[in-house]
C-alpha cells in the first residue's frame, strides 16, 4: 500500500550497495496508485551521505515509478521547467518514506528540450566497485532507452501544461490539509 494523497513523507535514496545516498527530509504526497508516486518537494532539507545539508530552491514535482528503473524531479522554476531525471530502481515506500537504489546516470532536460547525459564517469566507477550484476547493466540500459523514448515523446510528465494543472492541485491540497507553514510558495 502506498502513501496517502496530503500526507508528509520522507523520500531515500540508497546506494546499491546498501549505503544512504541522499534524503529529502519532506515531500508532500499528490498522486499515489498503482502506477505512480507523485510528490512536491518545496523548500526542503536534503541530506546528503556526507552528512552536508541544502535547501531545494524551488518546487518540484517528483515522480516515482514502482515498474520503472528511474524517476523524473520536475523543477519549477521562473525560467521554466527544468527535468532531472534518475535511472534508478523501482521505488518502494515502506509507511515512511519513498525508497529506491540511485544507479549514477541522471538525464538533464532543459526548458528549450535540450537532453543531457550526465555521471557516465560515475556509473561506471560504481559499477566496477560496487559489481553491479549484469542484469542490472542491462536493465539500466534498456531503462535510459524506455527514458529518452519519454522525453522525446512528450509523455506524462514531460508536457508541462500537465505540471502546470498538477501545481495547482498541490495549492489546493496543501490548503485543504493545513499544511501551508510547511511550505512558501514562489510568487
Amino acid at each position: 500500500m502506498g502513501p496517502k494523497v496530503g500526507s508528509l513523507i520522507y523520500i531515500q535514496s540508497f546506494k546499491h550497495d546498501g549505503s544512504l545516498h541522499r534524503t529529502w527530509s519532506l515531500g508532500f504526497v499528490i498522486e499515489a496508485n498503482d502506477e505512480r508516486t507523485v510528490v512536491v518537494t518545496n523548500k526542503t532539507w536534503v541530506t546528503e551521505a556526507d552528512g552536508r545539508k541544502w535547501y531545494t530552491r524551488e518546487p518540484a514535482i517528483c515522480f516515482f515509478y514502482p515498474d520503472q528503473w528511474f524517476n523524473i524531479l520536475c523543477m519549477m522554476r521562473k525560467t521554466g521547467v527544468y527535468y532531472y531525471c534518475n535511472l534508478a530502481s523501482p521505488v518502494i515506500y515502506d509507511g515512511e518514506a519513498l525508497k529506491h537504489i540511485d544507479y549514477d546516470l541522471d538525464v538533464k532536460v532543459f526548458p528549450d528540450g535540450k537532453v543531457i547525459l550526465l555521471d557516465e564517469d560515475e556509473y561506471e566507477e560504481h559499477s566496477r566497485e560496487m559489481n553491479y550484476p549484469e542484469s542490472v547493466k542491462n536493465i539500466i540500459e534498456d531503462e535510459l532507452q524506455i527514458l529518452l523514448d519519454w522525453i522525446e515523446d512528450k509523455k506524462t510528465p514531460f508536457d508541462t501544461e500537465e505540471l502546470n494543472e498538477m501545481f495547482k492541485v498541490y495549492l489546493k491540497l496543501l490548503e485543504a490539509n493545513n499544511k501551508r507553514e510547511y511550505y512558501r510558495v514562489i510568487e
